[in-house]
């Protein structure tokens, strides 16, 4: 049996009950003078004696009947008119499909959730968003900037813009009119169109940089246009070639590149260049008011690696107060992590930008999910011994996706990430201890 739940219009902080009690007293108040007068009307004029007025006032009832009855119809009335006056005023606000309850409960009660930046790229990403914009309004996604493959690669390369198809995926993520803005920002035109393959999510950044003159405000811009719930930044604005050393020694040179794999060989490391850019700033303002930052999912060096190899956001999720939580993936990645384990996974990271980034280590421990047909990866090993000796603190879920084992489910990867939040608040003060976590639990 499902528990009970109040209507949206009755959660705290939606700024709708004490002005329809405001209402209710005026109506009451309003209804008493009314009475009084009726009543000296009524007596002074003897129109019980009438027939008519006998039973249109209900004389012939008892009082507490005819109080009862009387307060049924007004209260009905009343929230029937306001209603229709909440309808009245908001609805040319209101997105076709939406409820006006539902654009308050957007406005008023998730504008208070907390304050959530986002780190990575890819799919995994968006997945993450899609669960997390049901909990908070303050959600902020910094986002990778070096993809060189596809409709990004080639705008890219065409306009000398960063490349704009993650970013295009979180902003549909994050949008009100999902799965219709999906739909729309990951149109691709057909061949011979002239625009052969290009998403048109991506043309759209691209138009909105030529507008602006600049990649970040083009972004900024877009947020607000599509009615993103939350914001979408790029890392920095300018774009990241990504390079790999594979453990023979031999350099492989771009994000695509290093994602088909290297003819079988593992990666034993990844650089980005430049090497001193700039992170976006407001993306690091968001990092360091943050209550919690998570990074991943995702593609460990082609989405999560290029945002951490970036020294300005490495320093600003060091030096920030918020739960700091890494999600790893729920699977390996033929290419780049194939047959790696959970322990793996973060000693990679650990390798690339220190230890002392992360509070928690988020893992999936469900194995029941079914894996898409061809997939080629396998689920995550989580091998505890090797894990207890990291310095962080590691918690087990079941995060994947029932119905594809190569992803995580969003609403389940959400809500384990607003519980461990919670969880944290209480049990820590707000400002962090030098002390960093050292035990594991799981």
């Amino acid at each position: 049996m499902s528990p009970l739940r109040l209507p949206r219009w009755l959660y705290p902080g939606m700024h709708l009950k004490r002005w329809l009690l405001v209402v209710f007293a005026g109506i009451v108040i309003l209804g008493l003078g009314g009475a009084v007068f009726l009543l000296d009307l009524y007596r002074g004029q003897e129109l019980d004696e009438v027939e008519f007025f006998y039973y249109l006032t209900g004389a012939w009832l008892e009082r507490p009947v005819r109080a009862a009855i009387l307060g049924g119809m007004g209260l009905a009335l009343t929230a029937l008119g306001v209603w229709g006056l909440m309808r009245s005023v908001v609805s040319p606000f209101v997105q076709r499909g939406n409820s006006v309850m539902e654009v308050l409960y957007t406005k008023r009660y998730l504008a208070r959730g907390p304050r959530i930046v986002a780190i990575g790229g890819g799919t995994g990403l968006s997945t993450l968003l899609r669960g997390l914009k049901a909990y908070s309004a303050n959600i902020t996604a910094v986002v990778t900037v070096a993809d060189d493959g596809g409709s990004s690669g080639r705008l890219r390369h065409q306009l000398g813009i960063a490349p704009p198809g993650d970013i295009r995926n979180c902003i549909a993520a994050l949008a009100d009119a999902e799965p219709l803005m999906t739909q729309l920002m990951q149109y691709r035109f057909p061949a011979g169109s002239g625009l052969d393959d290009h998403a048109f999510g991506n043309l759209f950044i691209a138009a909105m940089t030529a507008v602006t003159g600049d990649f970040e405000e083009a972004v900024r811009e877009s947020n607000r246009v599509l009615a993103v719930r939350g914001q979408v930044l790029p890392a920095t604005s300018v774009p990241l070639n990504l390079s790999a050393r594979l453990t023979s020694g031999r350099l492989v040179e771009g994000q695509v590149a290093i994602t088909e794999g290297g003819d079988g060989e593992m990666i034993e490391h990844v650089f980005i260049e430049p090497e001193d850019v700039r992170a976006n700033p407001e993306a690091l303002e968001r990092i360091l008011e943050a209550d919690m930052i998570v990074i991943g999912p995702g593609s460990l060096f082609s989405s999560v690696l290029p945002n951490l190899l970036i020294s300005d956001i490495r320093d600003a999720v060091a030096a920030a107060n918020g739960l700091r939580v890494y999600v790893c993936n729920v699977a390996t990645q033929p290419g780049e992590t194939g047959g790696y384990t959970a322990a793996e996974h973060l000693e990679t990271l650990f390798e690339h930008v220190g230890e002392g980034l992360f509070d928690y280590v988020l893992l999936n421990h469900s194995r029941g999910a079914r894996a898409p047909e061809g997939w080629q990866g396998q689920p995550v090993e989580v091998d505890a011994r090797r894990l207890e000796e990291l310095p962080v603190i590691i918690v087990e879920e079941d995060l994947v996706d029932p119905h594809n084992a190569h992803r995580h489910d969003p609403a389940r990867l959400a809500t384990a990430l607003m519980r461990l939040q919670q969880e944290d608040r209480v049990a820590r003060p707000r400002q962090r201890s030098v002390q960093r976590p050292t035990a594991s639990a799981s």
